[in-house]
This record gives structure tokens, C-alpha cells and sequence, in this order.
């Protein structure tokens, strides 16, 4: 399904969609098109865009396109999901040790589009964290690859 969801190919494109999305949740999902688990999250992202279009815009981010952002935002695992709003990062509390994106693939539709709603409700109120509406359970655990150091 990800060939229904615009691509950024290149740093330049990435800044450009950070900077000219306004009023809505920027969505940035990086990955790798053959990889199962980000093809599993690419059918969610593409199922809710159209359902979502007034609140987030969408994007697939290939991880070797554009290493900068990917050692910017220390993207160890794929997929990794990560929100703006009006080019200004949102972090989101998964009760997880990371803050600033989301590692693995949503469980259902409706868990990612419940985070999308309180981020951009967040967001409107002036807020640069918001906590995670999805049931702890449906969030992938995982160990941070820098704990410790």
C-alpha cells in the first residue's frame, strides 16, 4: 500500500514538507518499502489519510534517502512514525523511555487515528507533548539502543 502514500526522496523535500505543512499534523513515517512491518503500517497510514485529511498529512520517508534525519531522530528500528505541527516537533508519552516518535506498527485504524486526533488537539492548545490515548498494550516494547551510555 505504500505506493498510495507521497514519498520524500531527499533532505530538501523533507524540510520543505516541515515547513510548509501548517494547521495539521505532518506524519512522517520512516522506513523501507520491501520491509513486512512497514508495509503492515503503510496499509493503516493509507486507509486513514483520506479520513484524516483535515487534521494530518501523510508521508513515507525511505531511511536511506536521507540519513541526516535519520541520525537526527536516532532511528534504530523501522518503521518509526514522527509528528510535526506547524514545523515544530511533537513529542508524544507512549510510557516508553522515547518521547520523540513511534517505533513499530499501530494495531488497529483507530489506534492511530485516536493519536492524530490528541496530537492536533494538543497542538491547537499550544502544547509540545501530549500522553498517548492508544492502550498500553497495543504499543510495541522495545530496548533503547543508547540506555545507559
Amino acid at each position: 500500500m505504500s505506493f498510495l502514500l507521497p514519498k520524500l526522496t531527499c533532505k530538501r523535500e523533507v524540510d520543505q514538507a516541515i515547513k510548509s505543512v501548517a494547521e495539521k499534523v505532518l506524519v512522517l513515517r520512516f522506513g523501507r518499502d520491501d520491509d513486512a512491518v512497514c508495509l503492515q503500517l503503510d496499509d493503516i497510514l493509507a486507509k486513514t489519510a483520506h479520513d484524516l485529511s483535515k487534521m494530518a498529512v501523510i508521508y513515507l520517508v525511505d531511511v536511506n534517502s536521507v540519513p541526516v534525519y535519520t541520525q537526527y531522530f536516532d532511528i534504530s528500528y523501522i518503521p518509526s512514525t514522527v509528528f510535526f505541527f506547524n514545523g515544530q516537533h511533537m513529542k508524544v508519552d507512549y510510557g516508553s523511555p522515547d518521547h520523540t516518535k513511534f517505533v513499530g506498527s499501530f494495531k488497529t485504524k483507530q489506534d492511530f487515528i485516536d493519536l492524530i486526533e490528541v496530537i492536533y488537539r494538543g497542538a491547537m492548545r499550544g502544547k509540545l507533548i501530549v500522553r498517548s490515548p492508544i492502550d498500553p498494550n497495543n504499543i510495541p516494547k522495545y530496548d533503547l539502543l543508547y540506555q545507559g551510555i
